[in-house]
C-alpha cells in the first residue's frame, strides 16, 4: 500500500486452516494490511458486514455456502466491493460462473505471494476509489451577504442537493446596510430551509468585512467543521469591497480544500472571466424560487427580477452548452467536481471553456 494511507483491510475466506493462516501472513508482512481470516463460511457475511474490508478473498468449494453464493449475496448487499475468488480445481465452468457473477479476480492455487500482494493492493486501492466516488460531497458556498450565494450559484447549488450533496451556506454579514438585519436574517434562514442547506450566519459589519481576521477565522472555523470538498466563493474581480475582501479571505482559510471556484455577482467587473460554465437546466426554477425568498431585496433591485437572471444565465450558455449556465472562476481544481444537471449525467465533470 501507499506509505501514509490507512491500512488495507482484507477478508480472506477460506475453509482450510493452513492455508488461510498463509494468505494472512503474507498480506500482513508484504502488503501491510489488515487482514480478518474466516475459517467458518457461514459467518462470512455477517463478518464482512462488521469488519468493512476494501476487499474479500473467498475459496470457492467450502462447506455450507460456496464461494460463488457467498459472491452473489455480496453483489448484493456490497455492491461495490472488489472480491477475489480462488480455487485449487482449475475448470472452465468455475471460471465462467465466477465471471458470470461479477467476480473481479479469479485465482488457481496455490497462488504466489507476490501476485497475491500485487492483486490485493491493486483492487483496495479501486475499491476505495470507487467507494470515495460515491460518497456525498460536501460543498461550502461563501457569501459576504444574504442573497450573495443563491444570486451567484443557486442553480449549482440546486443540483448539488438534487445529487445527495451536502451543502452548506456561510453568511458572513447580515446585510444590515442594504435593509432591515432581521428581515434579512429570516430570508437567509428561508432560502437554506427551501434548498435543504446548512446555514451558518455571521454577524460581520456590512461595508466593511476585513480580508484578514476575523473573516478568515470564521471561515478556518467552518471549513475545519464541514470539511468542504469544494467551495464556491466571490471573486476578486467585483466592485464591491466586501466581496473583495471575502475572496481574499476565503483564499487564506481554504489552503487545504482541493476545489475552490468563484462565483459572478451583480457587482462584478468586466475582468470577470470565467473557466468554467455549468448548466444549470431543469434548476433555474429552483435558482428563482431561492432568489424570491429575499423579498426586500427582489423589490428594490432590477437584476433580481426573473427575466434578468434568466438572461444571464442564457447568456453564458454559449460558452457552456445547454439553455442556461453559471460561470465560475478555477482557483484551483484538483477534486473531481460533478454536478449533474438535467442536461449532465452522473460523473460529468462541469464543462470548462475559455472565453
Amino acid at each position: 500500500m501507499v506509505s501514509g494511507m490507512q491500512k488495507y483491510r482484507v477478508c480472506v475466506i477460506e475453509d482450510d486452516p493452513d492455508v488461510a493462516l498463509y494468505m494472512k501472513t503474507v498480506l500482513e508482512k508484504r502488503a501491510d494490511a489488515v487482514v480478518l481470516a474466516i475459517t467458518a463460511p457461514a459467518i462470512a457475511l455477517q463478518s464482512i458486514a462488521e469488519f468493512e474490508p476494501d476487499v474479500v478473498i473467498t475459496d470457492i468449494e467450502m462447506p455450507g455456502i460456496s464461494g460463488l453464493d457467498l459472491l452473489k449475496s455480496l453483489r448484493a448487499s456490497h455492491p461495490g466491493m472488489p472480491v477475489v475468488v480462488m480455487t485449487a480445481h482449475v475448470s472452465v465452468d468455475y471460471a465462467v460462473s465466477a465471471l458470470r457473477a461479477q467476480a473481479d479476480e479469479f485465482l488457481t492455487k496455490p497462488i504466489a505471494s507476490a501476485d497475491l500482494v500485487s492483486i490485493v493492493n491493486r483492487l483496495a486501492e479501486q475499491g476505495r476509489t470507487r467507494k470515495a466516488a460515491q460518497a456525498p460531497q460536501v460543498v461550502l458556498a461563501i457569501g459576504a451577504h444574504p442573497d450573495d450565494v443563491e444570486i451567484g450559484v443557486g442553480g449549482i447549488l440546486s443540483a448539488h442537493r438534487d445529487a445527495g450533496n451536502d451543502v452548506v451556506i456561510l453568511t458572513l454579514s447580515r446585510g444590515a446596510r442594504g435593509g432591515d438585519a432581521n428581515d434579512r436574517q429570516h430570508e437567509s434562514l428561508a432560502a437554506a430551509e427551501l434548498l435543504g442547506a446548512r446555514l451558518f450566519l455571521e454577524d460581520l459589519e456590512d461595508t466593511r468585512i476585513s480580508a484578514a481576521d476575523p473573516t478568515v477565522s470564521i471561515i478556518e472555523r467552518v471549513v475545519a467543521e464541514v470539511r468542504p470538498d469544494i467551495v464556491y466563493t466571490h471573486s476578486a474581480h467585483d466592485r464591491h469591497q466586501d466581496h473583495r475582501a471575502v475572496h481574499s479571505a476565503t483564499l487564506v482559510a481554504t489552503r487545504s480544500v482541493r476545489t475552490v471556484c468563484c462565483y459572478q455577482s451583480p457587482s462584478a467587473t468586466i475582468d470577470y472571466r470565467p473557466t468554467r460554465f455549468v448548466p444549470i437546466d431543469g434548476f433555474t426554477e429552483s435558482k428563482l424560487a431561492l432568489i424570491d425568498c429575499f423579498r426586500s431585496q427582489t423589490e428594490l433591485r432590477a437584476y433580481l427580477e426573473p427575466d434578468f437572471v434568466l438572461a444571464t444565465a442564457r447568456y453564458w450558455s454559449r460558452f457552456g452548452g445547454g439553455t442556461n449556465c453559471e460561470p465560475l472562476e478555477v482557483i484551483k481544481d484538483t477534486a473531481d467536481i460533478s454536478v449533474p444537471a438535467s442536461s449532465m449525467t452522473a460523473g460529468t465533470r462541469f464543462k470548462g471553456n475559455n472565453q
